[in-house]
C-alpha cells in the first residue's frame, strides 16, 4: 500500500509530464526554403487569427500564372501583436495584397510570410518581428 507521499509525488510528477508534452510537439519551421522569396498578388480570402499560428489564405499567382490559393502561416496572435503593428484587423477578407514569402520546399502553394503590403492604401507588414520593432520606434 502506497503513502500519501509516494501518491502526491506520483501525481506531482505526472502533472509536470503533461504540462510539458505542448512543448515537444510544436514543429521547426525546416518546411520553409527561408533562402527563397516567392511573391504574389490577389486578394485576401480568410485569416485565421488563432493559435499556434496565424494563416492567411491568398488566392492569388505569380505574375503570369493561373490565381490559385495560397496559404501564408505567420507566428502566434500574441507574438504578432506584442510588437505593436499586428493587429487582428490587420489584414481581411477582400484586401487586395502583393505578399512576398519562403515558399514550402515541397513546391506546395504556401509559405511563411515575409512581408504583406495592400495595394490600395499601401501599408506593408513584416512578420519579422525584429522589423516591427523597428517600425514601432520611429
Amino acid at each position: 500500500m502506497k503513502s500519501w507521499k509516494q501518491t502526491l509525488i506520483g501525481t506531482s510528477l505526472l502533472a509536470l509530464s503533461a504540462a510539458a508534452w505542448p512543448v515537444a510537439a510544436h514543429h521547426s519551421t525546416t518546411m520553409f526554403a527561408h533562402d527563397k522569396v516567392v511573391s504574389i498578388s490577389g486578394v485576401v480570402k480568410e485569416v485565421h487569427w488563432t493559435n499556434p499560428h496565424v494563416a492567411i489564405y491568398v488566392e492569388g499567382a505569380q505574375k503570369g500564372e493561373k490565381p490559385v490559393t495560397w496559404v501564408l502561416e505567420m507566428t502566434s496572435p500574441g507574438n504578432l501583436t506584442r510588437g505593436g503593428v499586428w493587429k487582428r484587423t490587420s489584414v481581411k477578407p477582400g484586401d487586395k495584397v502583393d505578399v512576398d514569402m519562403a515558399p514550402l520546399r515541397d513546391g506546395g502553394k504556401g509559405g511563411a510570410l515575409k512581408k504583406i503590403t495592400n495595394i490600395e492604401s499601401g501599408v506593408s507588414l513584416s512578420a519579422n518581428l525584429r522589423e516591427q520593432e523597428g517600425v514601432v520606434e520611429k
